[in-house]
This record gives C-alpha cells, sequence and structure tokens, in this order.
C-alpha cells in the first residue's frame, strides 16, 4: 500500500509509525476534517476541507472557485492531513508532558472528479460521513450545486501514520508521588440537538444523534 521515500518515512520517534493499510483506513475513516497543504503562487497554503475515505482515495470537496483546489487541479503535489487528539498527558515536568493522539499523514497529487456520476457518489459520501444515512433524507443535489462543487481525491499510496498513546514518560527522578501525573482522556462527542426555527414541532432529529 505504502512507498517508503524519504518525505513518507516518519523519523522522530519512528516506533509510533503505522504503515499498514488497516492503521492507516482507520484514522482516516474516524475524521471529518482534513488540512491540505500546497503551493499557491509561491506561497505555501493550508486550507480545512471535509473529508471521507473511499476506497484506496481520500476524497475532499470545496468550491470551484478556491484557488487551491485549482492548483491541485494543474498537478501541484499536496500533503493531507488529519489528525485526532486522544488525550493530555500530564508529566511531572513541561519537557516530558505531551498528547496522544493518532495522525495520518498523505503524499500525493490530486485528481479532479468529472464523471458526474462519479462525483455525485462521492458528494454522497462526503454527506453521509457527517452523518450516517443523512443522503437519503434529504432532497438531491440540483445541476448548479455539482457545477459549483469540486471533488478532488488523493490516492493512498504513499501515506503514513503515527500513533500516540498511554502514560507520560519521565525520568525516574522526576516520579514524585506528590505531584499529579497521567493522562487527561480528550474525545470528540455529538451534542444534544439544537433544531432551527424552519423545523416543524415534533420532528425527530436523526436517530444516530437521538440514541
Amino acid at each position: 500500500m505504502t512507498i517508503i521515500e524519504p518525505n513518507v518515512r516518519v523519523r522522530r520517534l519512528a516506533e509510533r509509525a503505522r504503515y499498514d493499510r488497516e492503521s492507516v483506513h482507520a484514522i482516516l475513516d474516524a475524521a471529518y476534517v482534513a488540512h491540505v497543504g500546497t503551493v499557491l503562487d509561491g506561497t505555501p497554503v493550508v486550507m480545512p476541507y471535509a473529508c471521507v475515505r473511499v476506497g484506496d482515495e481520500l476524497v475532499l470537496h470545496g468550491s470551484t472557485k478556491a484557488g487551491i483546489l485549482s492548483v491541485l487541479a494543474n498537478g501541484a503535489p499536496v500533503c493531507a492531513t488529519v489528525t485526532h487528539l486522544d488525550g493530555l498527558v500530564l508529566a511531572r515536568s513541561a519537557f516530558h508532558s505531551s498528547m496522544n493522539y493518532r495522525s495520518a499523514v498523505v503524499h500525493g497529487n490530486a485528481r479532479i472528479v468529472a464523471d458526474p456520476d462519479e462525483k455525485v457518489r462521492l458528494l454522497e459520501a462526503i454527506v453521509d460521513r457527517m452523518l450516517p444515512g443523512r443522503r437519503a433524507g434529504i432532497r438531491a443535489m440540483t445541476q448548479g450545486e455539482l457545477d459549483a462543487t469540486q471533488v478532488v481525491a488523493i490516492a493512498l499510496d504513499r501515506v503514513s501514520a503515527k500513533v500516540s498513546a498511554g502514560p507520560p514518560t519521565e525520568p525516574h527522578e522526576d516520579r514524585d508521588a506528590a505531584v499529579w501525573g497521567g493522562v487527561i482522556p480528550v474525545a470528540l462527542v455529538l451534542g444534544t440537538p439544537q433544531a432551527d426555527d424552519v423545523t416543524a414541532p415534533g420532528v425527530a432529529a436523526p436517530s444516530i444523534v437521538s440514541a
């Protein structure tokens, strides 16, 4: 799956690296947003985009007027990253305090999705990534909306993942039992649904959120 090249291999704390398909897919599948970087008019630019993994590609979408996606359409190299913060790791010194996380870095060249049927299918995958089953309950996209939306896909053949987990690692002389050390878990959760003023009384929120 992965081609280990100089700009893909994890160098620092290499024991935390993951290159297998299952690890990479799991991190990408848990993501809602990918930060995408390229060079635009000679300047590095990084922008957040809604994302979804479909097969062996990371799919992104945005406005056709977005400059960064136009650059990707011209074959510019791209780097997309996903990070999940899982915990604050509190050691008994600032130097050894850190965070637990899962991250993935994807390098490559994006392809523009031009086929109308594939474009619709991938956009529907993004909608259902936001909330599973959502696409079936809303209207179809109009041709104008499709024309205004750019969809790009990056092959997952130059990708690495990195995972940090567990309690703080610190030298023996720092292990003072009178100072609290450990991990404070961090998680992304769905909150209580808040209907807008258009929704009729009695219309239930999506069941996955209510549950």
